[in-house]
């Protein structure tokens, strides 16, 4: 026997011999490109001048620059802290169910049909990228695609929802959003690719606060989109990452999602609690799938809860705790109402003020009303890549190369700063 380990061994160890084993050293394995986002948020920490500026982050700061937790997120903690009851066990597969059904609720109206005959499925997600997943994995493995697997994405979007699609064997096909003259919503554009795109096609449409330009369709511009849905048979993919947080009303910034689901525009909802909680860390989502009926929402349900399993098993127990009581509590709910106005209505002052230095103080060229026409956390400044990369290098203020800033990185102590330096950039004087 030896003797025959030995042959063996000398079989394989023969470097002449072509299927010669050896350890795996992924050195096939190519260096992916750092994230762009994440990248500008390192090189700002390392930056050690006094007056840098972040206008790149996706998250809210207070008037010192500082992250807030909301005052009833702490409250709830407290209560969490103080219940005799809690554990830590697993929560079901698809989630707490006093969460995902309130959270529903909040996006859909606690009246709204679909509701009331049963035909929502709600699952607790891994925030809103998870919602974003789930749903993209479920139309993967089961919707009726009218040809090839894809997606239709605005140009620009949310820069993850290519790698969310790609990774589950669904093709993005942009479609035009944004117009760069009038740096408002290219309807026009918009409409056509909606009446050209294939029936039955998954269109992915921001509910508000579009994600990068802070661009929305008016009301009346929404209508018409969901008729062309509505008469394509087209499938909507909404991602509802800012409700509340966009226009400090919860049911306003609710009202294109409501519009299509009352309309029987077949959809599904990505809802996320991150920005409108501040839970960024504890990755608070839900994703909500519209059945047509009753019994196809049983059969989706235990489908979603298959995917979910195989992934994450269960998904984490504490935020969604601490939104359940928010959200099913009338004291906590009214208290977090106002925590949303609060940063709501910061941003919009810093929209504003913004406004006013650029056209009355500095009185920098160009047509500046898009700062306080676009809503929500970002906004497109106009600015091109040379200008963006020029505050960046020179005024170490830190946005991304398509000239788009996070209004939540403006403050009162540093916003004069800010608009000194695009003047200046507008104008090429800056040095």
């Amino acid at each position: 026997m030896a003797a025959r380990l030995n042959q063996v061994y000398r079989h394989l160890s023969d470097d002449k011999n072509p299927t010669t084993m050896s350890a795996e050293t992924w050195e096939s394995v190519p260096l992916a490109p750092p994230d762009s986002i994440f990248n500008l948020i390192a090189a700002y920490a390392a930056d050690t001048t006094p007056h840098k500026v972040n206008l790149s982050v996706g998250a809210y700061r207070d008037d010192d620059g500082k992250p807030w937790v909301l005052p009833v997120v702490k409250k709830a903690t407290q209560l969490l802290l103080n219940d005799p009851t809690l554990d830590h066990e697993y929560l079901s597969i698809i989630g707490l169910p006093a969460f995902t059904s309130a959270a529903a609720k909040l996006i859909l109206g606690p009246d709204a049909p679909a509701i009331t005959e049963g035909r929502v499925v709600s699952v607790q997600t891994i925030s809103g990228t998870g919602a974003n997943h789930l749903g993209a994995l479920f139309l993967s493995r089961f919707y009726q695609f009218n040809g090839n697997k894809q997606v239709y994405l605005s140009k620009p979007t949310w820069v993850n929802h290519y790698a969310v699609f790609k990774n589950v064997g669904i093709t993005t096909v942009d479609y035009p959003y944004f117009h760069p003259r009038t740096l408002g919503v290219d309807f026009d554009g918009l409409k056509s690719a909606l009446v050209d795109a294939p029936t039955r096609s998954i269109i992915l449409l921001h509910a508000c606060a579009h994600n990068p330009t802070g661009v929305d369709p008016s009301r009346e511009q929404w209508e018409e989109i969901a008729n062309i849905m509505l008469s394509k048979g087209h499938f909507a993919f909404f991602d509802s990452a800012y409700q509340g947080f966009a226009s400090g009303d919860l049911n306003n910034d609710a009202w294109a999602v409501r519009h299509f689901a009352n309309k029987g525009v077949p959809l599904l909802i990505c809802q996320s609690f991150a920005k409108n909680a501040g839970l960024y860390g504890e990755r608070v989502g839900a994703l909500h799938v519209i059945a047509p009926t009753s019994e196809a929402a049983k059969r989706i349900r235990s489908q979603l809860s298959v995917l979910q399993r195989s992934e994450i098993s269960n998904p984490p127990a504490h935020g969604a705790r601490l939104m359940s009581l928010i959200l099913n509590d009338p004291k906590l709910f009214e208290e977090w109402d106002r925590d949303i106005k609060t940063m709501a209505f910061r941003i919009i002052s810093m929209r504003e003020q913004l406004y006013k230095l650029l056209t009355e103080e500095f009185k920098t060229p160009g047509n500046w009303e898009h700062i306080i026409k676009q809503i929500g956390m970002f906004s497109f400044t106009g600015l091109n890549q040379q200008q963006s990369l020029a505050l960046v290098e020179k005024a170490h203020i830190y946005l991304t190369n398509n000239g788009r800033i996070s209004m939540a990185g403006l403050n009162t102590h540093n916003i004069r700063y800010v608009a000194e330096c695009l003047d200046k950039v507008v104008r090429g004087e800056l040095s």
